[in-house]
C-alpha cells in the first residue's frame, strides 16, 4: 500500500526537495514528531506522524521522537507510554528518544545569554497587565515598567527565579524584540515562568520552565532537525521561532515548515475538550471506542494500514479545511475487505424452525474464511433445525423486491440450505418471536435438481451452538457534523445517546474460539472487533468497526434532505 502522496503533489516533500537540490543542509533530512504528553494521541496527531515519519522514510532521513514535557502541572508518565505505544502500532520506530527535560541546563544558560545580551527580561506585571501591555492587532502595545531593568539585575532575578524565591505567577522571563510589531507574538514573548510543580522526570530540581516558543527551536537545533514540520497555528510563531534561532549561539539552524492540521466531522479534536469526555464520564476512558484517539480507534477494531491510507489520502495542504469522517471509514472498510477473516452472528435474534428438519440432526459445512475467494482457509458450520436469524430479515408485508423472509418467500441460509417461510408466531405484545419454514434437502450448496434460484441470502446461528455474545453498535459520537461550531455553548450537550447501542445476539462457534482482538466480519452486517477490556467470562463483547456500507452518511443527507 502506497503510504504517501507522490512529493509532486505535497508542498512540503517539494520544499525539501529543493532544500536538498541547493544542499542547504548537504542532502540530510531529519524530521520529528514532539507531543506534549498531556493526553492520548488522536487521529489528528496520526496525521502528523505519518507525515514526519513517511518524509523521513522517503528521503532516506531519520526522525525524532520528542516530548515537548515543560509543563508538568498536565503531564503524565501515563501519557508517555501511551504515546510510544500509538507510534508503534502505527507502524514506525524512531530513530532517536528525547524529552525537552533532556535540555532544561542548556535552555536556561541561553536565556542567561539572551540577558547578558540585553535581549530578555523579569517582568512582574501581573498576567491581566501583560495582556493589557500587549496592545491589540491594531494598536501596538506599550513598554513594561520593568522592560528597562539593568541586565545584572535581571541575571540576578532569575537565578532567584530558578532557586524559588518567588510564588507562582511573581514574574516572569520576556524576550525584548518589539512592543510595537505587528505580529503580537513578538511582543517581548514570554520564555520563562514559575510553576512550583513535581515534574515526572526531573522531579523538583526545577521550578521555573520554559514555554513552548523557547523549547520548540532551540530543541529542533540540538537535535539536528532539519525541517521542524508544525500545524499551521505555529505560522505566526515562525518569526519567534528564526528570531530565538538568530540570537542564542546554536550549533545548527533548522527550518519551520507549516501545514493544515486535520479536522473531522462528528468528533471534536481538543485534548482539553477529550479529557473533559473522560474526566466527566461521557466515555469510557480515552480509549473508548467512540473516541478519535489511536488508542480509541485500536479497541474499535481500526487498522494501522487503513489510518495511514487515510493519512495518505487526504493529503497535506496550506488551507485549514474538514475531512468528512466516511472517508475514514471508507479507508478502514477498504483494507477491511482486503484483510478481515470471515464468520457469521446475529446481531438481533429471532428464531427460526425448519419444520420438515430431521429430529436431532446435525449437518456440518465447510465455510470459507479468508477474504480472498481463492483462500483455503475454512472453518467447520454446524447447522440444525433450529437457527438464530436476523430480526429485519424477515417482514409480514414485503415491499416490491423484497428478497429475505416473508410469508411463503424462498431464501437460501447461507452455505446451507433453501428455506420457504411457512408461518410466524406472534406474542401477546405483536412481537415476533418465532419463523416457521421447510427446507428443500436437495439444495445443499445452493444447487438443487431443478437449477432454480433465490435472489435472498441470509445468515444464521445454530441455536444449539451458537455463543451468546454482545454487539456494541458504534456510530458517531456527537449528533451534529460540527460539534465544535461558534454557536455551541457547551459541546457536551450534543453528545449522541445512540452512540452505544448495545445487543444481545449470537456468534458461530468457530467465532468464539478466537483469543485476541482481531476484526473480523460478520457477514452481511459489518466488521467487528471483539473487546476483551469489556468481555466476561460467558460473554464476548464485539465492537461494531465499520459497517459494510456508509449508512451514517446515507441517513445525515436523507436528513439534511428533508430539512
Amino acid at each position: 500500500m502506497q503510504e504517501t502522496l507522490d512529493s509532486s503533489h505535497d508542498f512540503i516533500r517539494y520544499e525539501i526537495r529543493r532544500d536538498n537540490e541547493t544542499k542547504r543542509y548537504d542532502g540530510v533530512v531529519h524530521t520529528r514528531f514532539p507531543p506534549e504528553p498531556n493526553g492520548y494521541l488522536h487521529i489528528g496527531h496520526a496525521k502528523s506522524i505519518v507525515l514526519n515519519f513517511g518524509i523521513a522514510r522517503d528521503f532516506n532521513g531519520s526522525c525524532n521522537l520528542r516530548f515537548d514535557d515543560t509543563n508538568p502541572s498536565k503531564e503524565d508518565v501515563e501519557y508517555v507510554d501511551s504515546i510510544q505505544e500509538d507510534i508503534r502500532w502505527l507502524g514506525y520506530t524512531w530513530n532517536e528518544l528525547h524529552f525537552a527535560s533532556d535540555y532544561f541546563e542548556q535552555l536556561y544558560q541561553w536565556a542567561l545569554h539572551l540577558i547578558d545580551q540585553g535581549l530578555a527580561y523579569v517582568d512582574e506585571l501581573s498576567p491581566d497587565q501583560i495582556r493589557e501591555y500587549r496592545g491589540t492587532p491594531t494598536e501596538p502595545g506599550r513598554d513594561s515598567p520593568w522592560r528597562n531593568r539593568p541586565v545584572a539585575e535581571n541575571r540576578d532575578m532569575f537565578v532567584r527565579m530558578r532557586n524559588g524565591d518567588f510564588i507562582d505567577g511573581h514574574c516572569i522571563l520576556r524576550a525584548k524584540i518589539d512592543m510595537a510589531h505587528p505580529n503580537i507574538n513578538m511582543r517581548d514573548p514570554a520564555l520563562y515562568r514559575i510553576r512550583h510543580a513535581h515534574h515526572h522526570r526531573t522531579g523538583d530540581s526545577w521550578c521555573i520552565y520554559p514555554t513552548y516558543d523557547f523549547t520548540h527551536g532551540q530543541s529542533d537545533a540540538l537535535e539536528g532537525i532539519t525541517h521542524s514540520i508544525c500545524t499551521l497555528e505555529f505560522e505566526n510563531h515562525r518569526p519567534l521561532y528564526e528570531w530565538l534561532l538568530a540570537h542564542i549561539p546554536v550549533p545548527h539552524t533548522p527550518r519551520q515548515i507549516e501545514f493544515a492540521r486535520l479536522n473531522l466531522t462528528w468528533t471534536v479534536m481538543s485534548k482539553r475538550k477529550l479529557l473533559r469526555l473522560v474526566q466527566e464520564g461521557l466515555v469510557d476512558g480515552w480509549d473508548d471506542p467512540r473516541m478519535p484517539t489511536i488508542s480509541g480507534m485500536r479497541r474499535r477494531g481500526y487498522t494501522p494500514e487503513g489510518i495511514r491510507e487515510f493519512c495518505r489520502r487526504i493529503g497535506v495542504s496550506k488551507t485549514n479545511s474538514t475531512v468528512d469522517l466516511a472517508l475514514l471509514e471508507f479507508a478502514q472498510r477498504e483494507d477491511l475487505n482486503a484483510r478481515a477473516r470471515r464468520f457469521m452472528g446475529v446481531v438481533d435474534p429471532v428464531k427460526l424452525t425448519i419444520t420438515n428438519w430431521p429430529a436431532g440432526h446435525v449437518e456440518w459445512f465447510d465455510a470459507p474464511t479468508s477474504p480472498d475467494p481463492t483462500g483455503t482457509d475454512v472453518r467447520p458450520v454446524p447447522c440444525t433445525g433450529t437457527l438464530w436469524v436476523e430480526r429485519e430479515d424477515f417482514v409480514q408485508d414485503p415491499p416490491k423486491k423484497w428478497f429475505r423472509l416473508a410469508p411463503g418467500k424462498e431464501v437460501r441460509l447461507k452455505f446451507a440450505y433453501y428455506v420457504t417461510c411457512t408461518d410466524v408466531v406472534y406474542d401477546d405484545s405483536g412481537a415476533l418471536t418465532e419463523i416457521l419454514c421447510t427446507y428443500d434437502p436437495e439444495s445443499r450448496g445452493g444447487e438443487t435438481p431443478d437449477q432454480r434460484k433465490v435472489k435472498g441470502t441470509i445468515h444464521w446461528v445454530t441455536r444449539e451452538h451458537g455463543v451468546p455474545a454482545t454487539f456494541v453498535l458504534l456510530e458517531p459520537l456527537f449528533t451534529r457534523e460540527d460539534p465544535e461550531g461558534t454557536d455551541v455553548d457547551d459541546f457536551t450537550t450534543l453528545v449522541n445517546p445512540d452512540s452505544a447501542r448495545v445487543s444481545e445476539g449470537y456468534i458461530e462457534p468457530a467465532l468464539a474460539q478466537l483469543t485476541t482482538d482481531e476484526t473480523v466480519q460478520l457477514l452481511r452486517i459489518g466488521y467487528f472487533c471483539r473487546d476483551s477490556k469489556r468481555d466476561t467470562s460467558d460473554r464476548p463483547v464485539f465492537n461494531r468497526t465499520v459497517t459494510l456500507k456508509d449508512s451514517w452518511a446515507r441517513v445525515v443527507r436523507n436528513k439534511r434532505e428533508n430539512e
